[in-house]
């Protein structure tokens, strides 16, 4: 089990540190003025949120070698994460960012504050509290799909649960990996509940 819940945190941390700046940025092509490259980023929202999972990653890892490239289980089973995590927190991002009032973009332009500055002091602190309930709950979702990677044949949480299950004869070994999902989901509630106190300073009277 321990083996198992590397995995689990190797897959969950990855995607997370890697899939949210992305969304940002992916958010931000995707309100782009330039038709093309908002055309294409919508393409690809689209794909990554109306397809499963599990059949991507199955696509990643079976699919690939026939056009010659080759990966690895994790490498795969990262990248297929990475790929869909980032199209969920693109439009949850982009939600975020169209709340905004365009006021404040306007006036940012008017005191010549550059785009970077903007973003960071101005825009990106309100979108946080405005996105946080939806990132939270894609949050707790990842670290629950993570139990899909026992599909490529990685020994995780649950794919050790499922051999011991077989071999014992017993349901005992899924219900300790049931709690252990339900240990690492109530630390991350717990974590998120706290980086939301931290930005309830920026709610509207």
């Amino acid at each position: 089990m321990i083996d198992g819940l590397k995995i689990v945190l190797i897959v969950f941390f990855i995607t997370f540190l890697i899939s949210l700046p992305l969304g940002f940025l992916v958010a931000l092509l995707r309100l782009s003025a330039i038709k093309i490259l908002s055309g294409f980023v919508k393409i690809y929202i689209l794909i990554m949120r109306g397809t499963p999972l599990l059949l991507q990653m199955i696509f990643v890892f079976f699919g690939l070698p026939y056009v010659g490239i080759v990966l690895d289980r994790l490498t795969a089973c990262l990248l297929t994460f990475c790929l869909n995590y980032t199209a969920y927190f693109a439009e949850i991002f982009r939600g975020g960012i169209k709340s905004i009032d365009r006021g404040q973009f306007e006036a940012s332009r008017v005191l010549d504050i550059d785009k970077f500055t903007m973003y960071k002091k101005i825009i990106l602190p309100q979108v946080m509290k405005n996105v946080l309930l939806p990132i939270s709950n894609e949050t707790i979702s990842l670290i629950k799909d993570t139990s899909l990677v026992y599909v490529l044949g990685l020994n995780d949480i649950l794919r050790i649960a499922q051999v011991a299950t077989t071999r014992t004869a017993s349901l005992m070994p899924l219900l300790y990996a049931g709690l252990i999902y339900l240990f690492l989901t109530a630390i991350l509630t717990r974590i998120l509940d706290m980086i939301e106190k931290h930005y309830s300073y920026y709610v509207r009277e």
